[in-house]
């Protein structure tokens, strides 16, 4: 055995998911098919984490938010016109802000409990949507934006943490799933009522969509009572009970007769897991760079993060409002309604596309995703300088550049909208998993 080999190699004694003596898949009580729709504690189960998902409707809402404000006068007017660096600077107040939260959100999660730190993100969203829908310039909408930005941060690691933990096993894949498709839920929302709210006269144009941003955490911050903490939180606090008593409620139905040898197998990987952390806790980042399979996963990482970043996305993502008066589309309404409808599409894309990607090798979902998003981008860019030439006097052209946008969704959500998370996690072995992902992530 190689070094490398030896170092992926999982410690004794830890479930590394290659082993087929046991698998949670042969304590799974047979409810029949549609169980999801039949049985009462599973559809409570998952409609409480739709309540997880609002934490990913908020991110959607946020990002969608920038590109419909830019459109108003009333807001240019407020922020003093901004363009350029000016300009990126709001569009990434959310990110700094992110930034700023990265180092403390995971160890606020588990030191205060998965629903305590999604409350105290939703708290400090809050106050930055208040400070952001009564901004009367620029650094206080900016001083806004990151505020948000940092109680998202602090919200988005235990949402999606808290959905793995607590979904069903053989629905986790698709709860997951469903959590990140959630995104565009928010954006949709925030488009359109930005389209509601495009005729009304002075500030209010602009305040209101600010003020509705504030549905999502504080929706949030009232239902989350009703879900129940991480089962594996618990476990790590000592208070196994306690975990056992929500898996059975929610994945035994109640009875320990049937769901007991379900919920046995669970608390058993529960503990694995938690002691092999320990375990993972004697490797740092250096462990990285000493082996030649590790400097390659590492490689991968930042290949996969500056793909996410920089392939175009940021261009139609937080510019559209540019990119449309770049091929002569300047009514307000018609803006809008671009807007609105590009969410509803990248919407449906996602719902299709996750069903999709098993199908397909990762890598060939990779590189069909950055051909067709090449290919989106050179038509579009050889539409634009035509279109510029002639003086945007051609619609067919500015017809044939919003068609590029949508195609270029099309391809972006084929690779780069869920699978990277799955990619990085099927790269990394357990020891460094964590880190990998938190290097991925950032």
């Amino acid at each position: 055995m190689s070094e490398d080999e030896k170092f992926d190699t999982p410690p004794p004694n830890i479930p590394n998911g290659n082993d087929n003596e046991e698998t949670v898949d042969m304590y799974l009580p047979d409810y029949g098919k549609w169980a999801f729709l039949r049985k009462p504690f599973m559809i409570k189960l998952n409609l409480l984490m739709a309540i997880l998902a609002l934490s990913s409707s908020n991110t959607g809402y946020d990002g969608s938010l920038l590109n419909s404000l830019q459109v108003f006068d009333e807001w240019n007017h407020y922020m003093g016109d901004p363009s350029g660096a000016v300009l990126g600077a709001l569009n990434n107040g959310v990110v700094f802000g992110v930034l700023l939260s990265f180092a403390v959100s995971s160890t606020i999660a588990d030191r205060i409990g998965r629903k305590l730190a999604i409350t105290l993100g939703n708290f400090i969203m809050i106050i930055g949507i208040i400070i952001q829908s009564c901004s009367v310039d620029y650094a206080m909408f900016l001083v806004a934006r990151i505020i948000i930005g940092v109680g998202n941060g602090i919200a988005l690691v235990p949402s999606p943490t808290l959905v793995s933990e607590l979904s069903y096993p053989s629905h986790r894949q698709a709860v997951t799933s469903f959590y990140n498709t959630n995104w565009y839920l928010g954006a949709i929302v925030a488009a359109w009522v930005s389209f509601g709210t495009r005729n009304r006269t002075h500030q209010w144009c602009w305040r209101i969509p600010s003020i509705c941003q504030a549905i999502w955490p504080v929706v949030q911050t009232c239902l989350i009572y009703l879900v129940p903490e991480s089962p594996r939180w618990l476990v790590s606090k000592g208070q196994p009970e306690k975990a056992r008593a929500i898996l059975l409620k929610y994945h035994g139905d109640g009875n320990e007769e049937i769901g007991g040898p379900l919920v046995d197998f669970e608390m058993m990987e529960i503990a694995a897991a938690i002691e092999a952390e320990k375990i993972a806790g004697n490797y740092s980042y250096w462990d990285f760079c000493k082996t030649p399979g590790n400097r390659k996963r590492l490689f991968l990482l930042f290949c996969i993060a500056f793909a996410m970043q920089m392939s175009g996305n940021g261009l139609v993502s937080y510019y559209l409002n540019k990119v449309l008066d770049s091929i002569g589309i300047t009514s307000k309404d018609r803006k809008l309604v671009v807007n609105g409808g590009l969410m509803i599409y990248n919407f449906g894309v996602a719902m299709i596309v996750p069903a999709i990607v098993s199908k397909f090798k990762r890598r060939t979902m990779f590189l069909s995703s950055f051909t067709l998003m090449l290919i989106t981008y050179v038509i579009w860019t050889v539409l634009s300088a035509i279109n510029q030439k002639k003086n945007f006097e051609e619609k067919s052209l500015g017809q044939g550049v919003l068609a590029m946008i949508f195609f270029y969704y099309l391809a972006y959500n084929l690779g780069l909208n869920g699978l990277p998370y799955l990619y990085m996690t099927e790269i990394l072995p357990f020891t460094i998993r964590a880190k990998g992902y938190r290097y991925g992530c950032n």
